[in-house]
């Protein structure tokens, strides 16, 4: 897995931010009902099957992807060194599951997108 880094600089010298990559892991339980999952199983027809599937794949990545700013910024506010119960990157990492360095890279991350909802 590539480390995630600021893209190139922009124009005025300051360097853009991505998100972190994203972490992959097994997910604690399998789903209880393989058979049923949106009722993707009764469409028979392969166009509107790809279609639909293409669709949920769509607005669930959406909805990771916003998860994830979430808990940037979470992260950032709780490492906040203006807050007298601020934590430490490890901690941060433990209670996200995360390792260290990821959650320092989520803080930086948090923090740029906290910086630029002000900005708005």
């Amino acid at each position: 897995m590539s480390d995630p880094r600021p893209a190139a600089d922009t124009p005025g010298g300051e360097p853009r931010f991505r998100r972190p990559a994203s972490l992959t892991f097994e997910p604690a339980a399998a789903a209880e009902d393989t058979e049923h999952f949106f009722d993707l199983e009764s469409i028979s027809d392969p166009r509107e099957l790809l279609a639909r599937s293409t669709e949920l794949a769509t607005a669930f990545q959406a909805a990771a992807d916003r998860a994830v700013e979430y808990q940037a910024m979470a992260a950032a506010q709780l490492a906040d060194p203006r807050r007298f119960d601020r934590l430490p990157d490890a901690a941060i990492a433990d209670r996200a599951a995360w390792t260290e360095d990821y959650a320092r890279r989520m803080v930086a991350f948090g923090r740029h997108l906290i910086e630029g909802r002000v900005e708005e």
